[in-house]
């Protein structure tokens, strides 16, 4: 038997230490929050993407009394940015939360399983890694790709 370990590079930035480009993408996700629909959980989460072309599109989560049907802040700004930018690549992705009593969580919140297959799927698309920042209160993950989120990935062959 043999033992492995995967290890997920990421760098912990404050807010004020990162480039005015991210401070922006985050902005765009925080307000994108305030959009979200969710009446069940309270959970507001918004995601915003910049594009290479310099646009940041957002989407936030939409939840539905038939739980499956509800869609995650990151797949509504993806698919958002894929189908109305095709050309675009997207260079990074911004993912923001708030609860409606608990405000922004303290420590970043971290993307759902298939939310990472469909950030990995729009880096296989264009074949271009997508920045991941998540945010929490004070504190930003900055994760290179979405590949380091999703070790052991359904790819394409």
């Amino acid at each position: 038997m043999k033992e492995l370990k995967i290890e997920i590079p990421y760098k912990v930035f404050s807010i004020d230490e990162l480039k005015v480009e991210d401070q922006l993408l985050i902005q765009a996700a925080r307000e994108a929050t305030s959009r979200s629909y969710a009446p069940y959980s309270h959970f507001h989460v918004g995601a915003a993407a910049l594009l290479e072309n310099g646009i940041i599109v957002s989407g936030t989560n939409q939840e539905n009394v038939a739980s499956p049907s509800g869609i995650c802040a990151e797949r509504t700004a993806l698919f958002y940015a894929n189908s109305q930018y095709p050309d675009q690549k997207v260079k990074a992705l911004a993912i923001a939360a708030c609860h409606a009593d608990k405000g922004i969580p303290h420590t970043p919140i971290t993307p759902c399983g298939a939310c990472r297959q469909v950030m990995l799927e729009t880096e296989n698309r264009y074949g271009f890694p997508i920045r991941i920042l998540l945010c929490g209160e004070k504190e930003v993950y900055v994760i290179k790709s979405a590949k380091d989120l999703l070790p052991f990935s359904f790819d394409n062959y």
